[in-house]
C-alpha cells in the first residue's frame, strides 16, 4: 500500500528543477480535497497499481513512520514492522527487502 503524505517539493516551499522538467509541480495542498487531487495525480502519473491512501492533515502516518522523503516498510502479519528502508530513493535496497521477506515467510 502507498501512503501519500506531505508534499515533498511543493512549488510554494521547495521546488526542484527535476519537478519542473517532469511537469510535476504542485503547491502545498490547503485542504483535504486538494490533497486527494494531488495524490490521485501522483498515483496515475506513476502508474501505481496497488492500494493507495492519504495521510490526514495531522500527518499521523508521516510522524509515526518518518515517511518523508520516501520509505519502504514491510509490516508482518502481527502488525509489527519487519523491515524499514533508509530514506529513498537512494536508501532503497531491494536485496535487504528480499531478505526480510524471506525471513517473514519462513524461508
Amino acid at each position: 500500500m502507498a501512503v501519500y503524505i506531505v508534499e515533498a517539493h511543493p512549488s510554494d516551499v521547495w521546488q526542484m528543477q527535476s519537478n519542473i522538467k517532469d511537469k510535476v509541480v504542485f503547491a502545498s495542498p490547503r485542504n483535504e480535497d486538494e490533497r486527494v487531487q494531488v495524490a490521485g495525480t501522483c498515483v496515475r502519473t506513476l502508474g501505481i497499481k496497488f492500494p493507495a491512501v492519504i495521510d490526514g492533515f495531522d500527518n499521523t502516518v508521516e510522524k509515526a513512520y518518518t515517511g518523508w522523503p520516501d520509505r519502504i516498510y514491510l509490516i508482518g502479519s502481527n502488525g509489527r514492522v519487519a523491515y524499514k528502508s533508509k530514506p529513498g530513493p537512494f536508501g532503497f535496497k531491494p536485496d535487504d527487502l528480499r531478505a526480510a521477506l524471506k525471513v517473514m515467510m519462513g524461508h
